[in-house]
């Protein structure tokens, strides 16, 4: 197999070749904002559902919310100004309510239009028998259909709906693509892969350009892609790596008496792997992941040290301020007095902003600490070798490698207290080497987790009463700022003056996003302090929170996280040597698939069991999702857990390609390099 170098400029051309004029319409100014800035850039817009029109039926099998095609006599109409309500052209628009004999049967159903048009009106006025096409809905005890279309397309051809991107209606995007040329529909795309179906011929059908192939087979082709396209780019990222050069990092120093306790086997495996990989001469990418607790920050300060020894800076990123904070105050009791580090957040003050912008660019600090603030233009440093990135799921690519371009080959450590399971490591973290920690530091009491359900709620009361008596702290945790209307989540608000009224004897406060970063400092610095009892709060508490007097975490509306948030925020107690218990607090009774993904949380605190089974629950969702927003780092179609035979079947592919077709693989690897190399973002 050889790769096709075709002509593919035309598929290169912006998307405003597609308009009668060069300058863009607004329908491609909103795409090119969201990076869908070519043709072949709008192939891959994926339809948010793609349907056959169904045979003519009788009206009595029509079933809700399925794509339905009738055939009948209009009996009744009535049709009146939609008032207040005008069209382009300032027109009048109308509403209809039509009552329609069934041809095919003695049953009736009602259709009714909402702001339509006058050409709608004129036809409506003119039918006698005419088919119709809609989707079902049910409004008060009867069956209508809304806005059907009337004498459709014929029978099997295909109906093809668009999402909404970027305020774009769907039906716009459509618009734009139906104008794509036949002549760039015919073009062949270069196809490196060993997949049967060609690129081109699997987005025909997506688009509905092709009926002949199988549909499922070119949503298969497309999820080949996509995971074709990652593995290739991930390869890219660890050869780009390996051509740097970064310092030789070496020590002999057994900076493990730093702590007050003996690292685990786990732990000292993997500061072996960290040493190892500090020893060559371009830069370490490893991943440390384990449970909340396991000691993964203990490693990545052993680093810290190693890099200040050898006269180089370290920064350490973190993705909230809250988490940086408790970081900062963690290095502050152990660190050696002759290491000199400091905390940058997005808080701190403009005068001491550029105090430390001053002092890294000299390498008058050794170490700092940060969010996002580190990343900024402003930040330069006189000679970082290691970046420390916590929590890194909850950045992006392009952020982890604008720290890195802070300095010359720097060594990185990304850690995770989210356990990957090993497809989606291959799948997002291809250029990384991982390194995984199960073993748990000894001394701790362990967590028990038990699910109150509403009938129970009077017991679970009595029990927090009794932990607050022996004067042990509690989180309770809820899943909104505010009452929703749509939703049924109980509100910060709501739930503060529920606990205050249950515990008048003792201190609530809340925290939330919404407060500035001194407010929810200084709530956090009296429950640290221990002059607040119960801390009633959102998710912000998920990461860098550390109070080891606080024992008990009670979730709200627990059936709205993930599961692998839910594990994270259980993660808050248990952390000392007092036992901890969470409780997932039900308003409810839930369906039995909710049930069974509690149920996962309160039988095991495995935390890899517990990512497997969040991935396995979030399921795929609607077909072609629903944010799609040009290019970003995700997959628009494939999901790393269902499709993970597609998945292997590429791993083997790109195998295959590495001994048969160097040449096709090197190729495409050295093109991935140089958009690396000129990426923005690095």
């Amino acid at each position: 197999m050889s790769l096709k170098v075709l002509n593919t400029n035309n598929l290169h051309l912006p998307i405003t070749s597609l308009g009668r004029t060069k300058k863009p319409t607004k329908t491609m100014e909103k795409l090119i904002e969201v990076g869908i800035e070519t043709i072949e850039d709008l192939l891959w817009v994926m339809p948010l559902r793609v349907q056959k029109i169904p045979r003519v039926r009788p009206f009595s099998e029509i079933e809700v919310q399925k794509l339905f095609l009738g055939k009948g006599k209009i009996t009744q109409l009535n049709i009146y100004p939609a008032f207040g309500r005008k069209g382009k052209g300032r027109v009048q628009l109308f509403n209809a309510n039509v009552l329609v004999k069934d041809s095919l049967s003695d049953s009736y159903i009602r259709l009714r239009w909402f702001n339509a048009y006058p050409n709608i009106k004129k036809q409506l006025e003119q039918l006698e028998e005419f088919v119709f096409l809609g989707t079902p809905t049910e409004a008060k005890d009867e069956i209508i259909i809304a806005n059907p279309q009337i004498n459709p397309v014929k029978e099997n051809e295909v109906i093809i709906e668009y999402p909404t991107i970027n305020t774009i209606a769907g039906r716009h995007v459509k618009a734009l693509i139906d104008k794509i040329p036949d002549t760039i529909w015919n073009t062949e795309l270069p196809d490196p892969t060993l997949h049967p179906l060609s690129l081109i011929e699997a987005l025909k059908v997506i688009h509905g350009k092709n009926t002949d192939t199988s549909f499922e087979l070119a949503v298969e082709r497309l999820k080949y892609q996509e995971f074709f396209n990652n593995q290739i780019k991930a390869r890219a990222r660890r050869e780009r790596n390996k051509a740097l050069n970064a310092p030789v990092i070496i020590s002999n120093k057994d900076y493990s008496h730093l702590f007050p306790y003996e690292l685990t086997g786990d732990q000292k495996q993997v500061l072996e792997d960290v040493k190892r990989d500090l020893k060559q001469n371009y830069p370490m990418m490893r991943m440390v992941q384990g449970d909340v607790g396991c000691g993964k920050t203990s490693i990545a300060i052993i680093a810290a040290l190693m890099a200040i020894e050898n006269k180089k800076q370290v920064a350490f990123m973190c993705p909230t301020e809250a988490l940086a904070t408790q970081h900062f105050k963690t290095l502050t009791k152990i660190l050696p007095e002759d290491i000199s580090f400091s905390l940058l957040l997005g808080s701190t003050s403009q005068k001491d902003k550029k105090q430390i912008y001053a002092k890294l660019k000299s390498g008058e600090i050794d170490l700092i600490i940060g969010t996002h603030s580190l990343i900024q233009d402003s930040v330069e440093f006189n000679d970082l070798a290691l970046a420390i990135i916590d929590e890194q799921h909850k950045f992006g690519v392009g952020q982890r490698l604008k720290l890195f371009s802070k300095g010359q080959g720097v060594h990185s450590i990304i850690m995770s207290a989210t356990p990957i399971p090993r497809s989606l490591q291959l799948a997002q973290y291809g250029d990384l080497s991982i390194s995984t920690i199960r073993e748990l530091p000894g001394g701790r009491k362990g967590i028990k987790t038990r699910i109150v359900s509403p009938e129970n709620k009077p017991k679970f009361l009595s029990f927090l009463k009794t932990r607050l008596s022996l004067g042990e702290q509690i989180y309770v945790v809820v899943p909104a700022i505010e009452e929703s209307l749509t939703t049924d989540m109980r509100s910060v608000a709501e739930i503060y003056e529920q606990y205050r009224n249950y515990f008048p004897e003792n201190k609530v406060e809340v925290l939330h996003g919404q407060l500035s970063s001194e407010e929810k400092q200084a709530v956090m610095n009296r429950f640290e302090q221990g002059s607040v009892d119960i801390l009633v709060s959102t998710t912000v508490i998920e990461v860098g929170i550390n109070v080891l007097n606080s024992t008990v975490i009670s979730i709200y509306s627990p059936e709205r996280f993930g599961l692998s948030t839910l594990h994270q925020l259980r993660g808050r107690v248990g952390r000392g040597e007092k036992p901890g218990f969470c409780f997932l607090v039900l308003d409810k009774k839930l369906q039995d698939d909710s049930m069974k993904r509690l149920e996962i949380i309160e039988k095991t605190i495995d935390g890899f069991e517990i990512s497997e089974a969040d991935l396995q629950f979030r399921g795929q969702g609607e077909l072609f999702g629903l944010n799609q927003s040009g290019h970003n780092s995700g997959f628009k179609l494939a999901n790393i857990f269902e499709d993970r035979p597609i998945f292997e079947q590429v791993s083997r592919d790109i195998n295959k390609l590495e001994s048969t077709q160097t040449e096709v693989l090197n190729s495409l690897l050295m093109k991935e390099v140089q958009n690396l190399h000129v990426s923005t973002t690095i």
